[in-house]
Parts: structure tokens; sequence; C-alpha cells
């Protein structure tokens, strides 16, 4: 099995003003006995930031949180972090292969390409555990946003991984902030991630880490398209990492929604969509149920500004997003012609390129049924 790791800031701290070296001996002891059993784990890592704090005695964060000085701590921190990471898997025979990436890596075919075949390759390797940071000094976004759980689902994505596992310092996804209120439940399974899961989600978890359940969520839900199960756990549990492997209930699962999609497709899974295409009923209904293009005709509507061969998102008449694919058109082209039959579009632009707005080969329905083959 394909086991994508991530791990957050809150869970390597474990409460304390520093990266506590038990967690990561635990953690490498764990990603250990999965190599052991054939596995082929990869770890995807936040804590460079906190590990700068620590090695420059800043103390707590808010005594100064601008983005520049977070970038200039990653800098500082990202050596620390991986010479840890380096001592400790070494210690159970394994070399560490580090890796720092951002959505923007992913985001172009050619990179994306060549990551995935770099890690496929990692992979494959006995001794060898990959380990995936983003690129905090020079990504600022992903600073702000708590990217890196994001980035464990491209990851995903990228290697085509069996199963995504997210570790944070709560118990797992409650129908609201157990934090503040006593009455939230606890959610064992999510089958489709919709607004009122959503809305379940709550802020960063602390002062310390980037991230928080929403960004959690938004991962889930992007490795679940990709056809990966995903599971939210606690990082403090004894053996969670085995445990969830071995498939015993802990944390949220999220299941994964129909088959695999293939590696081109997965791509435009991973690229953020620059514009959208609303569809009409009758369009959604060839998309999902019937495997069809996305035909000019059946557009009502054209958001964005996007060239020809972008990645759009596929809307329903009631604003859910139903596919995402690459545009056959521009946005401006779109705009004059969407709703119009195949017979008035080179009258309309003076060149003809088809009926289609997005080919069936370059489309991938996201909505709850999953990629239809």
């Amino acid at each position: 099995m394909r086991i994508v790791v991530k791990v957050g800031t809150n869970v390597l701290r474990a409460g304390t003003e520093r990266i506590h070296r038990p967690r990561l001996i635990d953690l490498a002891r764990q990603l250990a006995r999965l190599k052991e059993e054939g596995h082929q784990p990869l770890l995807v890592s936040s804590g460079a930031i906190f590990a700068g704090r620590e090695l420059l005695g800043r103390g707590r964060p808010s005594q100064k949180n601008d983005v520049p000085h977070k970038q200039m701590l990653a800098a500082v921190g990202q050596g620390q972090l991986l010479s840890l990471y380096q001592k400790i898997f070494e210690m159970y025979g394994l070399t560490v292969a580090q890796a720092l990436l951002t959505r923007a890596d992913l985001a172009n075919r050619t990179r994306y390409l060549n990551a995935r075949n770099t890690f496929h390759l990692l992979l494959r390797q006995k001794n060898v555990i990959p380990v995936i940071n983003e690129n905090d000094v020079v990504a600022v976004d992903e600073i702000k946003f708590g990217d890196n759980d994001n980035l464990s689902a491209l990851a995903a994505n990228l290697v085509e991984a069996d199963l995504l596992v997210i570790l944070t310092d709560q118990r797992g996804l409650f129908t609201a902030d157990p934090r503040t209120d006593p009455t939230a439940q606890f959610i064992s399974q999510v089958h489709t991630i919709d607004s009122k899961i959503k809305a379940m989600a709550g802020g960063s978890s602390g002062d310390i880490g980037t991230g928080g359940m929403t960004t959690k969520i938004e991962a889930a839900e992007l490795a679940t398209r990709s056809g990966t199960q995903v599971v939210i756990a606690p990082g403090k549990e004894t053996d969670v990492i085995l445990r969830v492997v071995a498939g015993e209930p802990l944390g949220t699962r999220f299941l994964q929604h129909g088959s695999r999609v293939e590696s081109r497709k997965r791509w435009i899974l991973a690229e953020p969509p620059q514009g959208s295409l609303t569809a009409d009923g009758g369009a959604v209904t060839a998309l999902v149920s019937r495997g069809k293009s996305l035909l000019v005709v059946g557009i009502t509507r054209v958001s964005g500004d996007f060239e020809r061969g972008a990645i759009v998102r596929v809307l329903g008449p009631d604003g859910h997003e139903v596919g995402r694919g690459l545009a056959h058109y521009k946005a401006a082209d779109l705009r004059a012609i969407c709703g119009k039959q195949s017979g008035q579009i080179a009258s309309i632009l003076g060149f003809d390129y088809g009926p289609t707005a997005i080919h069936r080969d370059n489309l991938i329905v996201t909505q709850n049924s999953g990629e239809t083959p």
C-alpha cells in the first residue's frame, strides 16, 4: 500500500516549546515498520518555522508574526528539521530524501510529471523515506493558509496513494469545535464532503500551527476525488499510523470516490482552477450520468479570465461543482458563443474549434459519484 502521512507542527511539538524528539522517534519507528511490512510511506512534514524559532530562541510566535519573519525562521529551521529527521531515521536504517514544494510546482504539468517520476523511484527504494515540506521561504500564501494539509493531498494525488493519514492534535472531525462546545459529537466516517461537513470545521488549533480543520477538510476533499482514502487522526495516539493502516477505526475516515483517476487527469485536480463554466441541467446530466463532453450549447455562464487550455471548474445550475477540465476556448470566446449551436460558432468568432467546451478526455467529474469511466 502506498501511504502519505502528514504531520503538523502541533503534533511535532507535543505541547512543548521545541520539536519533541520522542515524537519524531515514534514517527520514524512507525514508518520503518510500514517499510518492513512492504508498504511505501511518504511523509509530509510541517515544523520548519517552529524549528527555526527553537534554534534562534525566539520564544512565543506572538513576539513577531509577520510573513517575512516567518520566512526567515523557515530558512533557518528547514535545515534543523531535516537534520533531526536524518539522525532519527538513521536509527532505523532509513535514509531521508527531502523535497521542498509549493502548489505552483505541481500546477505546471512538466514539473508535475518530473516530480511524479522522482517520487515513484524514491518510493520503490527499500531504505528511503521521502519527506516533503512546503517551501515556506518563498510560498507566501502557503504560510498564510497552512497549505501543508493541501500539499499532502496533492502529494497523495501525485504518487497515486491508497491512503492519506493526516495527524493532528484533535481526535478527528466533530460536529462543532469540541474545545468550546461540550455538546460537539465525534464523526467517525464521512461518505461525502458537502457544505454541512465543511461548516463543522473550525479554525487553527493554536497560535503555532498554521492549519486547522478547515484545511484538513479541503485536503480530504481533493484526495478523495483522486481515489485516495483519507483519515484524520490524533497524532499522540499510540501506534496511530500502524493502527489506521491496519483498518482500526481511529479518527475520522473519509471514503474515496470511485476508481482511481488516470495520471494525466490527476494533474487537472492538482492545478488551481482559473475560472468556471456554469452548465444547464441537461449538460450536467450528460457529464455525470452518460460520460459526455461539455458542449458550448450547454453553458449558461462563463466566469474568470482564462486562456485556451486553462483548468476551469464546471458548475451545475445550483452553483455546486460537478467537474474540472481543460477549456477548449478562452474565456472571452466562450462568453460570445455560450448557449449557441455548433453551426453558429464560426460566424460569431470567425473560426471554429468545434462544439466542445471541455472534451471528455480532458474532464474529471468531481460530483459525489466520482469519476465516470
